[in-house]
């Protein structure tokens, strides 16, 4: 293909790469061929994109980032296995984002909206949700599940089929070893649950009375005692009569390896 002005003339884009016309490459830069790049995305200096790969509109990738390379996984056979990207992500440098494998389901999937700091890794076949804040150092394993506004602290260490619901918020140097359920904030190695996020939920918008409802279903898990088959049917069916604990639907369909106590 013709490469547009935007492109910098050290930059090696495949001529089988497909990239919208306002996208930028920055020097020394490389596109595979199998990448798919979307309108108003900015690739900085030395970025390295390759695989089966595509990205959205309107990304801001900084240098020294590498997308889009084999998963880190011995069972990997060089499958045609995908890294998807979505809208208005921020990729700082020198992250680290993989496809997935054969075996799951052969995507590492990015959402919209996320903020990745530097030195992030994203391991094959993980699921990032919406407007998620990965602070520097974070590192998740395979198979990895972010419902939408998780806050993972820099350093924080995901083990992998490890789910963590929607907003979520673990501290500095956690190390999760296992599921934490919506709007639970966690700490520690191995991590342990210390509350709820309501600082953040009070800045997107939550009534306190929705806050409220999030507090006695925290309490619900985590206070009164209760064998954790009967908290989760509680608060189950508190779901069924507060839509604001919904996340907590989602996140008991999929939760198997049991949550952080």
């Amino acid at each position: 293909m013709t490469q547009p002005q935007r492109i910098h003339p050290t930059a090696l884009v495949d001529p089988a790469a497909r990239l919208a016309d306002d996208v930028e490459i920055g020097a020394y830069s490389i596109i595979g061929p199998h990448v798919e790049i979307g309108s108003g995305t900015r690739v900085g200096p030395h970025v390295v994109i390759e695989g089966h790969t595509r990205i959205g509109a309107n990304n801001r990738i900084f240098q020294f980032a590498s997308l889009g390379a084999e998963p880190q996984d011995k069972k990997y056979a060089g499958e045609p296995t995908r890294l998807e990207i979505g809208d208005n992500n921020t990729i700082r440098e020198f992250c680290t984002l993989n496809t997935g494998t054969a075996q799951d389901v052969g995507v590492t999937r990015i959402g919209n909206d996320n903020w990745i700091m530097a030195y992030v890794h994203i391991a094959h076949d993980c699921q990032l949700g919406n407007h998620t804040i990965l602070a520097n150092n974070a590192t998740l394993a395979g198979h990895v599940h972010l419902g939408d506004w998780v806050f993972l602290g820099g350093f924080t260490a995901v083990h992998q089929f490890v789910i963590i619901g929607e907003h979520a918020m673990t501290a500095f140097c956690s190390a999760v070893a296992q599921d934490i359920p919506p709007f639970v904030t966690a700490h520690g190695n191995r991590a342990v649950p210390s509350g709820i996020n309501s600082e953040g939920l009070k800045r997107r918008g939550y009534s306190p009375e929705a806050i409220r409802d999030v507090k006695n279903a925290y309490k619900t898990l985590y206070r009164q005692g209760l064998p954790f088959e009967t908290a989760r049917e509680q608060i189950l069916a508190q779901a069924e009569t507060s839509v604001e604990l919904a996340p907590f639907t989602r996140f008991f369909a999929l939760s198997e390896r049991g949550i952080i106590r």
